[in-house]
This record gives C-alpha cells, structure tokens and sequence, in this order.
C-alpha cells in the first residue's frame, strides 16, 4: 500500500478514538493514528514496551534515539506521559485498563478470529501477536490491507493462519472498506472511494451485510 493510502486508514482509525481512552497502537499504518486526533483531544497512548502519553510521530531530524515505540519507531510524548517495564505495561493490558487497541492483522474472520502474529514461511513474527490486547482491551480495530500481495482475501470465512485470539475483532478498516464484526455476520458500513461494492464483494473471503446507512469516504 502506498503511503497515501496508509495515511487514509489511519485517519478513519482515528475516527473511532473518543477523548478520555487509554488507547494501545501496533506497528505499521496504527502507529500513524495519533497524527489525526483533533487538536487538543485528551487520549493516552500506551506502548507495550513501557510508554504510556505517546504523542505524533516526531518531524525529520527531531527523532529522540531513545523514545520508540514497541515496534522500534520514534515517537514523541505528551506532557504528563510516564515510563515502566514492559511487565507493568502488560499488566495494565490484562487488568482491563485499555480501552481500545488498533492493530495489524494478516487475517481476520467474519466472526472477528484474528491471526496476526506469525508470518508464514518465515522464522519472524507478524505485527501483532499479544493475546493479551485482543482479549483484555474492551475494543479492538484492525487496520490492514484488504488482499495479500498474491491477491488473496484477508478478510475470510474461517482463518486459515495460526489465530492469536478468537471473536475478538470488532472493527475492520482496509483501503476498501470499514467492516463492524456483529453477531449476524460482517456488516459494511463505509466504502473508500472510488471503490464499489462489487469489487469489495470480489475481494472479500466471506459474505458480508450491507448497513443501511453506507457511507461513501473520499
């Protein structure tokens, strides 16, 4: 995906954010999320490996080498933001204490199965993989491309990769599309344009219903 496009998925993310979440970001187009929250907007960002009040990405040449976030990328802090140990981060996770985290996802089922931390063929992990954030965080957003470099649907009847957590996905945004994961089924919500159903319903693995409120996204 062109960085255009990347920057398009994460400004939809962003839409989900309310003011006052302790919200957690994965590695990719999530981490891009923070660069379109509204001015002013009261969010605390949180880093598995021990950041909690991430600020925007930092601009060329201001990087700190030592702020990263978990995916090993600079980031900046918000006034009031703390340091731990990536014990205590994961701690906060399984108490309940995340509010919602956006992640990447190889695959994702129409029941909301996520498979997103191996990659196949390869001896590295994917962009995700913490089950304790697709169990623990009260909403979870997956942000990923809607096909495979070979073509092949990521959004599918049943996961065919190793899952990290079951019935855990809630929203799905691709360069296509916004899918909410509900007990009927996959329900399209939003349509990229210049996308149509038609080619949304040729790349997707699955079937999926259609909101009666669609909306179009330029």
């Amino acid at each position: 995906m062109g960085i255009d496009i990347r920057n398009r998925i994460a400004k939809r993310a962003a839409e989900e954010i309310k003011a006052g979440m302790v919200v957690n970001l994965g590695i990719g187009i999530p981490s891009l999320v923070p660069n379109y929250l509204p001015d002013g907007m009261n969010v605390i960002f949180h880093a598995e490996n021990g950041i909690t009040g991430m600020g925007p990405s930092p601009m060329e040449g201001e990087e700190d080498e030592n702020l990263c976030n978990a995916g090993g990328f600079p980031v900046t802090v918000v006034e009031g933001a703390s340091y731990c140990d990536s014990a205590i981060a994961f701690g906060m996770i399984r108490r309940g204490r995340v509010d919602m985290t956006i992640l990447g996802s190889l695959e994702v089922s129409e029941q909301g199965d996520l498979a997103n931390w191996i990659v196949p063929g390869k001896k590295v992990t994917g962009m995700g993989g913490a089950m304790e954030l697709a169990q623990k965080a009260k909403k979870v957003i997956v942000l990923m491309s809607h096909t495979d470099k070979h073509g092949n649907a990521k959004i599918v009847r049943e996961c065919s990769l190793p899952l990290t957590s079951s019935k855990c996905v809630d929203v799905i945004i691709t360069e296509m599309a916004a899918f909410q994961v509900t007990d009927k089924g996959l329900l399209l919500t939003e349509i990229f344009t210049p996308h149509t159903i038609g080619e949304i319903r040729e790349c997707t693995g699955c079937n999926f219903l259609i909101s009666d409120d669609l909306r179009m996204i330029d």
